[in-house]
């Protein structure tokens, strides 16, 4: 029975509360035990909170047996990844920089929201330093690994929730993605990850990276990371960045379905390099897609590779980031990184400026490409899982990380939202991503093609043996 509720839906969980057929105590136990008997292989947590969790719990009881949930998300264990502040527990940003002894009196909005609506905030998980790469090992918390093959990275920088959520160590995980950070593990991990059209989810303190990072849901199902949104999207004074909030339901509609949709397929941009069986298992969910009624074609969106301006924005944006570090606590950071810092100090500004002008020329390129397509289809990565410890699966790759997810990147730049659905496995048992992409501000359509995509072509029934 443990692994039922493990591995049920945070939809079917609140079904259960409200007929009381289900206990918010006994799931929290659940997932508490699961953490405990298998975290030591993933290393997904950092920080897991029993007593406070077992306590949240015991009130979502009391007050769905007197019918007075707090909100759609009562009694739903939910994890918090290690960028995100949630009072009571250190945010280390996965640093040994961050000093914990210090006051932690402050919840980020999603957290703050999500604690309002009753979620069940049990435990942070594990990220690499300041989320810089994607993959997921730090000197802080060590090397988290895939539920899927343990010699394998679930990738970054969202690991730890990506491998908590597979593995059935948590329903529902909170994520950020400043160049693909929620998509990658997703991708990797075999679940589904949505980064919201930027905006769409309050946050604050503003990232290291700017506009370029995105705070949004990681879960195993489209649903629930619907009914995510639907709490986390709320609003907060705090971020001066945030879109006008939408009060919107965002599992209503979900089941409108694809037809007469006109989507755009592209195996690789015009510039990737896929590995054969990706490019083969993204073929076959185009497919899939025009099964389900969409008007479906090849078109790609026509922009060369942004990698030269995304590196300088975002090589930019780590030296500011870190800024305040004094020399001492930079000798502490993560060699790889301190030379990306490094880097970033040295960039001109005229040559800032002009990378934030590509930006904006992508942007409107793709405003432009979706006046003729709703959405656009790509692969979520050109490789499967590599091994853990490494951070790329190819030692030639320069820049590491961005060359094998050429993908992410550029949807980070253009602010769109973009999701993750699982849409197979390699033939080595590896989960593969098919990413969707929308125009700015319809997460709404991207979260209804990922669920007719999921509902007809579920593979939520495979889990990890671990």
């Amino acid at each position: 029975m443990s692994d039922d509720i493990l591995y049920m839906s945070a939809c079917e969980l609140v079904g259960h509360y409200r007929d009381q057929t289900l206990s918010p105590v006994d799931v929290t136990r659940a997932t508490l035990e699961r953490i405990s008997a298998i975290d030591g292989k993933t290393n997904a947590f950092i920080v897991v909170d029993e007593e406070s969790a077992l306590n949240d719990a015991r009130q979502s009881e009391e007050r769905w047996r007197t019918g007075e949930p707090l909100g759609p998300v009562d009694g739903v264990p939910t994890s918090i990844k290690d960028l995100v502040l949630a009072k009571g527990w250190p945010t280390l940003f996965g640093s040994r920089t961050t000093d914990p002894d210090q006051p932690w009196e402050l919840d980020a909005p999603c957290v703050a929201r999500l604690r309002e609506n009753g979620a069940v905030i049990f435990g942070k998980t594990t990220t690499p330093e300041f989320g810089w790469k994607g993959v997921t090992d730090s000197g802080v918390s060590g090397i988290t690994r895939n539920p899927w093959n343990l010699d394998m990275t679930p990738g970054g920088s969202s690991g730890g929730a990506g491998a908590a959520v597979a593995a059935g160590m948590c329903h529902l995980a909170i994520g950020t993605d400043g160049g693909g950070s929620i998509r990658i593990p997703s991708g990797f991990s075999g679940i589904f990850g949505l980064k919201p059209s930027f905006g769409r989810v309050p946050a604050w303190p503003m990232g290291r990276f700017g506009t370029l990072g995105h705070v949004g849901p990681m879960t195993r199902t489209v649903e629930d990371a619907a009914l995510m949104l639907t709490v986390i999207s709320q609003p907060d004074h705090r971020d001066w960045t945030a879109l006008p909030y939408e009060p919107r339901e965002y599992r209503d509609g979900l089941d409108q379905g694809l037809e007469g949709l006109r989507v755009a397929y592209s195996p690789d941009l015009g510039y990737a390099n896929v590995d054969a069986e990706i490019a083969e298992i993204f073929a076959s969910a185009v497919d899939n897609f025009k099964s389900l009624g969409a008007q479906v074609e090849t078109a790609h969106p026509g922009f060369d590779d942004p990698r030269a301006a995304f590196r300088t924005l975002w090589w930019a944006g780590a030296a500011n980031g870190l800024s305040n570090l004094t020399e001492d606590q930079m000798n502490l950071v993560e060699p790889d990184f301190a030379e990306i810092v490094e880097e970033g100090r040295r960039i001109p500004l005229l040559d800032y400026i002009a990378a934030d002008h590509q930006r904006a020329v992508l942007g409107e390129l793709m405003m432009e490409f979706h006046r003729e397509y709703d959405l656009l289809l790509t692969p979520s990565l050109a490789v499967a899982a590599f091994a853990a410890g490494t951070m790329s699966p190819r030692e030639s790759d320069d820049p590491k990380w961005i060359t094998w997810s050429p993908f992410t990147y550029p949807f980070n730049m253009t602010k769109q939202p973009a999701a993750s659905v699982p849409c197979g496995f390699t033939s080595e048992g590896l989960p593969v991503g098919l990413q969707i992409v929308g125009p700015p501000f319809a997460d709404h359509l991207v979260l209804r093609a990922s669920y007719a995509y999921q509902r007809a072509y579920s593979f939520a029934d495979r889990r990890p043996s671990l």
